[in-house]
């Protein structure tokens, strides 16, 4: 039986400080990952599509409650037009979250839309760097 390696990110501000944590779950299927404050206690839970295709659509990644029953903001990887995709790595990113979550929390869903970026869209030189679920 294989195990799939999860990734954890430490976010940090000033650097040396953690402000929190993204952490990969396991799933057969879809992106999952839990954002956890500075004391490891989880506070978010973030899910992805099921099929990582940015082709013609924005790709977003739902922002829920630790019970998953309420979305309550989102990490999107914008469509920017056939031209720019295809031939280039620049990409845009959207992060969406309520006006009155707390400033370190909002600053781990950031560091989130990057781990998102890393394992979902970048390429090293003509191969995708493959660490997501399907891949």
């Amino acid at each position: 039986m294989l195990f799939p390696l999860l990734l954890t990110g430490e976010i940090q501000a000033p650097p040396g400080t953690p402000v929190g944590y993204v952490v990969q779950n396991w799933h057969p299927c879809l992106p999952k990952f839990t954002i956890q404050d500075e004391r490891r206690m989880d506070v978010l839970k973030i899910s992805g599509p099921c099929v990582v295709c940015s082709c013609c659509e924005d790709v977003n990644f739902e922002v829920k409650t630790l019970d998953e029953i309420s979305t309550i903001g989102k990490i999107s990887k914008q469509w920017t037009g056939f031209l720019k995709e295809a031939f280039t790595d620049a990409d845009n990113f959207g992060v969406a979250f309520p006006m009155d979550l707390d400033v370190k929390i909002k600053a781990v869903m950031i560091g989130a839309c990057f781990l998102i970026d890393f394992m979902f869209f970048e390429r090293i030189g003509d191969n995708p760097q493959r660490t997501g679920v399907w891949q």
